[in-house]
């Protein structure tokens, strides 16, 4: 068992929600991978009132899935915890998808993205493959794939249905290589001088597999892959606007897509609660664990 210079045994709360007690099963190796180190662990529900957070030595966030019809709960929550992974201030800037926005002004290449704000009147493109989504969900939740102008009607019940709710809605074009190269997703965790860089990628495989909303449970098509010098270039570029700095994160996830000219385009950046698919790289677990536990060693010197 690890302990502090008081002797007390160091806590690592890993952060989920209810539908996963027991932790979702990706986050199973970084667990164990804490034990074997002697660490205690505890997978705490993030809106469980009787966690005492100032009683971890570092808040880990994971899987809190069922934040999103609660957001400003959640980043209330994330604010009163003081030793929080990622920080609160990312939690709140990258749980609403309207940082698309911000990289775009700053020359970063994103899938085309217009915003509606609620009440906002949106003109439907006259044709096309659309897709259309709020800025705050998780899992392709609320989302849906449009043909126009053949599906207008569904296309525009959806948008309207999100406004309704006080959501902004996103529309975007559904780009082809989402069927055929599928996404890359680019996953990055700290080296051992703790510095932010290069850990592990996969491809993910299409959710939208067909015309219309998605509906009901779905699994991904997840297989390992090794990025291009683009992507690879591309992901540092977006983890260079990080605000205040991507060397303060624990991890971050980059999501890309090959544009019509195969050159990739930021899909999403992940750094509130990814999925970090650590069973698909050796070693990515144990390197996590190491991060963690350094920098509660750095912390615990630094107070």
């Amino acid at each position: 068992m690890i302990h502090d210079k008081s002797g007390r045994a160091t806590r690592v709360a890993l952060v989920t929600a209810d539908i996963f007690p027991d932790l979702y099963e990706d986050d199973h190796p970084l667990r164990d991978a804490l034990l074997a180190r002697g660490a205690a662990v505890d997978a705490v529900r993030w809106d469980d009132p009787a966690a005492d957070w100032d009683g971890y030595d570092l808040v880990v966030l994971r899987s809190p899935w069922d934040y999103t019809s609660r957001r400003d709960e959640f980043v209330a929550w994330a604010r009163t915890v003081s030793r929080l992974a990622n920080p609160a201030d990312i939690v709140e800037w990258n749980t609403d998808k309207h940082y698309l926005g911000e990289l775009a002004a700053a020359g970063l290449p994103i899938t085309p993205t217009t915003f509606v704000e609620p009440g906002e009147a949106w003109t439907p493109p006259e044709a096309g493959e659309w897709v259309i989504k709020p800025t705050i969900s998780v899992g392709s939740r609320d989302t849906g794939r449009y043909l126009l102008p053949e599906d207008l009607t569904a296309a525009r019940a959806l948008a309207e249905r999100l406004s309704a709710a006080g959501r902004t809605t996103m529309v975007q074009p559904y780009l082809a290589a989402v069927d055929t190269a599928g996404e890359t997703a680019i996953l990055c965790l700290p080296d051992a001088t703790g510095a932010l860089t290069f850990s592990h990628a996969i491809r993910k495989g299409p959710l939208l597999n067909g015309r219309g909303e998605r509906l009901g449970e779905y699994s991904e098509d997840i297989t390992t892959r090794t990025p291009s010098a683009r992507e690879r270039d591309l992901a540092e570029r977006v983890l260079g606007l990080v605000p205040g700095g991507a060397d303060r994160l624990l991890y971050a996830r980059i999501d890309l897509v090959p544009g019509q000219d195969g050159a990739p385009l930021l899909l999403e950046l992940e750094l509130a609660e990814p999925t970090l698919f650590l069973r698909t790289a050796d070693g990515a677990a144990a390197r996590l664990a190491d991060a963690i536990l350094r920098r509660i060693r750095v912390s615990s010197r630094a107070g």
